[in-house]
């Protein structure tokens, strides 16, 4: 049932290499259709964000007009790292199909699993700092927010 958009994947993942980008591609559906699509363009576009996954869901979320995929899938040549596997997540995406996974990834230098690791492990045995300052001014625009009634929550 896949095998189309994932094919469609593989070629932008393709054509990501041969534009100087990396070797991913991803295609965002929904109802049968493809609303997004995107290749790696980390180099290209110096952007450590822009995965094929990430790229895919800017553009399928633009051409919708709204934050939310509920009811798409993403069609990724490539299990979705931890930072696009978080996109994935907040848009609201139902479902995941990809081709290589992390395995296939590490073995030609894409190696995942130290962020994997750093994600699981505990904020005081993590290799990234991370220190909290002024929390309780930060907390002014939590207020503001859960104030606010017309927000629209995601």
């Amino acid at each position: 049932m896949y095998e189309s958009f994932m094919r469609r994947a593989i070629a932008l993942s393709c054509q990501g290499v041969d534009t100087g980008g990396g070797p991913f591609g991803a295609v965002v559906v929904k109802d049968g259709d493809i609303i997004g699509e995107g290749m790696n363009r980390v180099v290209p576009n110096a952007d450590p964000t822009a995965h094929a996954e990430i790229v895919a869901i800017r553009a399928a979320c633009a051409a919708l007009g709204t934050h939310d995929l509920t009811g798409a899938v993403i069609v990724s040549s490539c299990e979705p790292c931890p930072m696009c596997l978080g996109a994935i997540w907040w848009a609201r995406i139902g479902l995941v199909i990809y081709g290589n996974d992390r395995m296939d990834a590490a073995a030609i230098g894409f190696d995942d699993a130290a962020l994997y690791a750093e994600v699981a492990a505990p904020q005081e045995a993590r290799r990234l700092p991370a220190r909290r300052v002024l929390a309780e001014e930060a907390l002014s625009a939590f207020q503001l927010w859960q104030a606010k009634p017309d927000k629209v929550p995601y």
